[in-house]
C-alpha cells in the first residue's frame, strides 16, 4: 500500500453553529485528521494558546506575512484579520493528512481558486432562536456584539450554496457522523485508491 496525498477540506461556519466542537471531536477520533492552525491580529480568549488554537500575531506581523506571500489565504473578519499558512498545510498534505481549514467564505473562495479539488463543507445551525441561545451560553461576549454576530451570521450563511456539502448541527451525533462520512468518501475516491492500492489493482488486471 502506498501512501497517498492527504485530503484538504474547508469546514465553514456561522459563529455559534457549533464548528470548533464538530472540528475538536474528529480529531479525538482519527490520528490522521488535523486542522490547520490560522493567523490572527485578535486577542486570545480565555483558555485559547498561542500556536494550538492560533498564532497570534499583531497587525504589522500579519501585513509583513501577506507581503511576503506566506497565506494561502488571508481575510479581514470584523476589526481583526485572519490568515492560513502555505507551507504548514503542504508539509501535512504530502505526509498523507487530512487537513481542515477552519475559515469563512471569503477565504474559501481563495483556497478554491489555488486548489479546486479542496473539499468545502458548511454547517448550519438549526434554528435562529438556537444560534442565539449557543453565543449566549458562551457566556463571553455582550448582548450587542451578539447582536452584530446574529447579523454576520445571516450574511454568512447566504453562501452556504457556495460549498460542496452542507450540514445542519441540530443533533450534534448526527452532523459529527455526516462530516464523518464525507472525510471517507474524499479517500475512497478512485485518484487516491489508484495510488493507495497501485499495487494490488496491477495484480488484480494482471
Amino acid at each position: 500500500m502506498t501512501m497517498t496525498r492527504g485530503n484538504l477540506f474547508i469546514l465553514s461556519a456561522p459563529s455559534g453553529a457549533g464548528k470548533s466542537s464538530l472540528i475538536k471531536a474528529l480529531l479525538e477520533k482519527h490520528a490522521n485528521i488535523k486542522v490547520s492552525v490560522s493567523h490572527t491580529t485578535r486577542a486570545p480568549r480565555p483558555g485559547e494558546n498561542n500556536g494550538e488554537h492560533y498564532h497570534f500575531v499583531n497587525v504589522d506581523e500579519f501585513k509583513a506575512l501577506i507581503d511576503k506571500g506566506d497565506f494561502f489565504e488571508w481575510a479581514q473578519v470584523f476589526e481583526n484579520y485572519y490568515g492560513t499558512s502555505k507551507q504548514a498545510i503542504e508539509d501535512q498534505l504530502n505526509n498523507g493528512i487530512d487537513v481542515f481549514l477552519d475559515i469563512d467564505w471569503q477565504g474559501a473562495r481563495q483556497v478554491r481558486d489555488l486548489i479546486p479539488e479542496v473539499k468545502t463543507v458548511f454547517i448550519l445551525p438549526p434554528s435562529q432562536n438556537e444560534l442565539e441561545k449557543r453565543l449566549n451560553s458562551r457566556g463571553q461576549d455582550s448582548q450587542e456584539v451578539i447582536a452584530g454576530r446574529m447579523a454576520e451570521a445571516k450574511s454568512e450563511s447566504s453562501h452556504y450554496d457556495e460549498f460542496d456539502y452542507v450540514i445542519v448541527n441540530d443533533d450534534f451525533n448526527v452532523a459529527l457522523a455526516e462530516l464523518e462520512h464525507i472525510v471517507i468518501a474524499a479517500r475512497l475516491q478512485t485518484k487516491a485508491q489508484q495510488t493507495r492500492h497501485q499495487n494490488l489493482i496491477a495484480q488484480l488486471l494482471a
